[in-house]
């Protein structure tokens, strides 16, 4: 286990370096110039003169050679430079708006799972009964519903019922724990319903090929319960794939939360992930993706994981 988490780890080095590679390049190919974007973004009459100086600040009139060559030694040394928009820190940038995101993540995962795991059971025990065609019609409802448009039919019923509205802007849970779930959590209700409806399908479909196979049908034969059937020889093998959902979804609302974050008005990564590139902040645009890809690399990780503990097979392997 320490072996392969070794090479794992290592594993990460070439990647992280190929996707700043390919992000660096592909980023310079959107036409556009974020000085000009940056000076003339309200209509200002500004110089050509005063454009190049700030050109020169930025070390953007440099070769690209030169520039992927500063990139390369910041990135050695932890620092992926400033935002060419606001001048702070990237990582300031990104460690600001961060957490709204990581929250709104973890509560709609929680929410998916809570919902997604039971009802696929049930939908697969009791197949082509009423119980399953309820758990169907709430999945393809999930499906069906942009999480964004549920958010704000959830905030125009709370506005004509209770006469209520959520608290605008993003409250630290250290701070106010009230305030911050009140904030956040209508957004990862919104979210986690969808969430939950492609885990839910997922976990009936792979729960019911299980259920195929032999070794159940031995199972039963010894005259084994259902309920200990299901939950003792199917549930694990069945699990699998729908982890590899459930973790690939999460690392995607990392980044992924635009619309539903300009709903409630949180300030997140998504929301970040926009105005930099409207704005073409190349140093922002490179610190966000590369944060999404370690992200994503070690929910792989984690999934893997948790594979060996789910299925002793590939823990032995």
């Amino acid at each position: 286990m320490i072996l392969f988490l070794v090479r794992r780890i290592l594993l990460l080095i070439p990647t992280l370096i190929g996707v700043a590679v390919v992000t660096f390049f592909l980023i310079r190919v959107i036409p556009g110039d974020p000085v000009v974007v940056k000076l003339r973004a309200d209509g200002a009459a500004v110089t050509e003169e005063t454009i190049q100086a700030e050109r020169k600040r930025l070390g953007l009139d440099k070769p690209l050679y030169a520039q992927f060559g500063d990139f390369v030694v910041g990135l050695a040394h932890g620092d992926l430079g400033n935002s060419l928009w606001t001048g702070q820190p990237v990582l300031k940038e990104i460690a600001i708006r961060f957490p709204v995101s990581l929250q709104v993540a973890i509560m709609a995962t929680i929410i998916a799972i809570l919902i997604s795991v039971p009802l696929g059971i049930l939908s697969a025990v009791y197949r082509d009964t009423w119980i399953d065609y309820v758990v169907r019609i709430i999945a393809v409802s999930g499906l069906a519903i942009p999480s964004f448009w549920l958010g704000m039919l959830m905030i125009l019923a709370l506005l004509s019922w209770k006469n209520w509205l959520p608290p605008i802007g993003y409250v630290s849970i250290f701070q106010d724990p009230v305030a911050n779930l009140q904030a956040t959590i209508m957004p990862a209700i919104s979210v986690g319903y969808r969430y939950a409806a492609i885990a839910t399908r997922m976990m009936r479909s792979a729960l019911l090929e299980v259920l195929r196979e032999d070794y159940i049908r031995t199972a039963k034969a010894k005259g084994l319960f259902q309920k200990l059937v299901v939950r003792r020889h199917a549930l694990r093998n069945a699990l699998l794939p729908v982890v590899t959902v459930i973790g690939l979804e999460f690392a995607f609302l990392i980044g992924g939360l635009v619309v539903t974050e300009q709903v409630f008005n949180l300030n997140g990564i998504g929301k970040l992930f926009v105005d930099a590139t409207t704005r073409g902040d190349f140093n922002l645009i490179q610190g966000l993706v590369l944060m999404i890809a370690v992200i994503f690399i070690l929910v792989n990780l984690v999934v893997d994981l948790l594979y060996g503990l789910l299925d002793p097979r590939i823990r032995v392997s």
